[in-house]
């Protein structure tokens, strides 16, 4: 069959979108990768209007249980390849190609690495990306947790339930995290330790992460011997496929959009991590308005172009 929208992405920025999608009645399919996205991933979540407190795969769920509700179809898959031709595209995933006269990029971003040598190797053997999914391992041992932003207090702070000791590495003069995370990290005493001015040379390790060589020494040591180490330097916007469409890029790397989170390209938007519009400021419910205007765009967009695509009437079997 022929979607009137689909959404690439199953995070918050794209299930906000189906929301609305499907308040309009369209003909919505979501597909995702990774269900939730990073929010799944985030733990317990306070900020969020409504919820005094929600763990971010339940909120994820909550959101994707209501989008069904308004007869949005989901699909969990990677999208590898999308053909566009004039205002219609196919959407290929899973070895299916999905028919729609709108898109929405909803793709979020992946987690920046240090870039170090030994770093890919001992991904999952000392060294991760995720405090939520894998600081429990470290329960009653020592970590480090490199980055300055708000995101890595709250890796932090979370981590400290679990652990007997985090080392905050941070590049620059100080932290930038909000009020009540910076209290909550201060109210832990010395049980995390922040290193200003401090960055990761070297990750040393054969089998596993053994020590880190800092750029500066701490207690008279340049080596700092840990059992983890979690990054938390920013993230990478996903936007290979969008710009395999043409797709306009901003001068940091993210999908351009206007403020109805249009692209240069009729008939394709883009929403959440994936886009610039609020600077660094990237939280849920900023990737889930975004989400709704995009939806909204969408569909006053097909009221204009709703003619049937030019390709097959139903899904077809993708070329090997």
């Amino acid at each position: 069959m022929i979607y009137d929208l689909i959404i690439i992405g199953s995070g918050a920025a794209g299930f906000g979108a189906a929301v609305y999608g499907g308040r309009y009645r369209m003909n919505v399919l979501v597909i995702g990768k990774e269900f939730g996205g990073e929010t799944a991933k985030a733990g317990n979540i306070e900020n969020y209007p409504g919820f005094l407190s929600v763990d971010g795969f339940e909120l994820m769920d909550a959101m994707k249980k209501q989008a069904e509700n308004l007869k949005v179809e989901t699909l969990d898959a990677e999208v590898t390849e999308i053909a566009r031709e004039e205002h219609c595209f196919e959407v290929k995933a899973n070895n299916t190609t999905y028919q729609t006269h709108e898109i929405i990029f909803a793709v979020g971003a992946e987690r920046r690495r240090l870039n170090l040598p030994n770093e890919k190797e001992l991904t999952g053997k000392g060294v991760h990306y995720c405090v939520t999914c894998d600081g429990p391992v470290y329960s009653g041992k020592t970590i480090a947790l490199a980055g300055g932003g708000d995101a890595s207090i709250k890796g932090a702070v979370l981590a400290a339930e679990y652990v007997n000791k985090v080392f905050l590495i941070v590049r620059g003069k100080e932290v930038a995290a909000e009020p009540i995370n910076l209290e909550r990290m201060k109210n832990l005493g010395d049980k995390i330790e922040v290193l200003l001015e401090t960055e990761v040379k070297e990750i040393i390790g054969k089998q596993k992460l053994e020590k880190l060589l800092l750029s500066k020494p701490f207690k008279g040591s340049d080596k700092l011997v840990v059992d983890g180490l979690f990054v938390e330097i920013g993230a990478i916007p996903n936007v290979e496929l969008a710009k395999s469409l043409d797709v306009e890029l901003d001068e940091r790397g993210y999908i351009k959009v206007d403020n109805m989170m249009q692209t240069n390209i009729d008939g394709i938007f883009a929403a959440g991590d994936a886009v610039n519009h609020f600077g660094s400021f990237k939280q849920d419910i900023t990737a889930a308005a975004m989400g709704a205007v995009a939806a909204t765009s969408a569909y006053n967009d097909h009221k204009v172009h709703g003619e049937l695509c030019p390709f097959h009437a139903q899904p077809t079997m993708a070329s090997e």
